[in-house]
């Protein structure tokens, strides 16, 4: 927002001086990923940067470390056909890592959207008896310490022998769930904030079933609050080390916690490779959660923002 042009000078000289601190907060803040991209593509195997870096140098730069994503756990020296990829596939250490957390994401942010959204919509009719206390008790994992929950679930588990049922990721997908409803229910709940009742009633005179209500009249209006928060839960899940050290299976390593290993076990700058993927990824995601944003702006007709 520009200044007024009968704005006097103390008001510019506040008005610039508010600029400068909000652009040195900024960069404070994103000084450490500024730090990490570049270093992910180190030549040498250091956390630092190197005089060749530094003069930029393109000897000083490698994309090594992410070839050792790929390679870590197989033979890095057979020839790259297609049954090497298809090794890599199987049984890189790092790979496994990412299909098991795309696996598990995925899987809890589908449950998490699912129950979310049923909650939103509860919480959300007037007439439904003490619903600020079932709001506060479901979003309650996210002011609940992490490690409190890891614990929680890890005893609940061991209880009922999760372990034992059969079905993989089981434990990792449910606790990953309960974490990512949270963000569901808010992002919906605001969502139908400012939704009009008025068609739902309408939409029943003519005829519709609830069930048809709901996918032809209200879902297609709370979408974008619905994908917001199943972004948010993906990216909970796609990022949570604490519950997976508590709660997953030897075949369950999830990137997070692959990266935990490796920081405990052996250091190795690839690990700011995957930090710099992350990166990426949040961006996008974060990305799609702006633009979702603005078109549930857009439908509800939300003007100026």
């Amino acid at each position: 927002m520009a200044l007024p042009t009968y704005a006097d000078p103390l008001e510019r000289l506040w008005y610039y001086t508010y600029l400068a601190i909000c652009a040195l907060i900024f960069v404070f803040l994103i000084a450490p990923i500024l730090v990490v991209i570049p270093l992910s593509f180190n030549a040498e195997p250091y956390f630092t940067f190197t005089p060749k870096m530094l003069a930029f140098d393109p000897d000083g730069y490698s994309l090594r470390w992410y070839d050792t994503l790929l390679t870590m756990g197989v033979n890095a020296d057979g020839p790259r056909d297609a049954a090497w990829w298809g090794e890599v596939w199987r049984n890189a250490t790092w790979v496994k890592a990412a299909k098991n957390s795309f696996i598990i994401g995925i899987c809890a942010t589908l449950v998490a959207a699912v129950l979310g959204t049923v909650a939103a919509l509860g919480l959300s009719r007037p007439e439904m008896p003490g619903r600020r206390v079932v709001m506060a008790i479901l979003i309650s994992p996210m002011i609940v310490p992490i490690i409190i929950t890891a614990t929680g679930l890890f005893f609940f588990y061991s209880s009922i022998q999760i372990q034992n049922w059969g079905i993989p990721y089981l434990g990792v997908v449910l606790a990953h769930a309960t974490l990512g409803i949270p963000f569901v229910i808010i992002t919906v709940t605001a969502t139908l904030t400012g939704f009009d009742q008025s068609l739902v009633r309408a939409a029943a005179s003519l005829g519709a079933s609830p069930v048809t209500t709901f996918f032809k009249v209200v879902m297609p209006l709370i979408l974008p609050g619905v994908i917001s928060g199943g972004l948010f839960a993906f990216v909970t899940s796609f990022d949570e080390v604490v519950v997976v050290l508590f709660v997953a299976g030897l075949e369950e390593q999830t990137i997070p916690r692959q990266m935990w290993n490796g920081i405990r076990e052996q250091i190795s700058p690839a690990i700011l490779s995957v930090a710099t993927i992350l990166v990426v990824i949040s961006i996008a995601l974060l990305t799609t959660v702006e633009l979702l944003r603005r078109r549930s702006d857009r439908v509800r007709g939300v003007t100026g923002r």
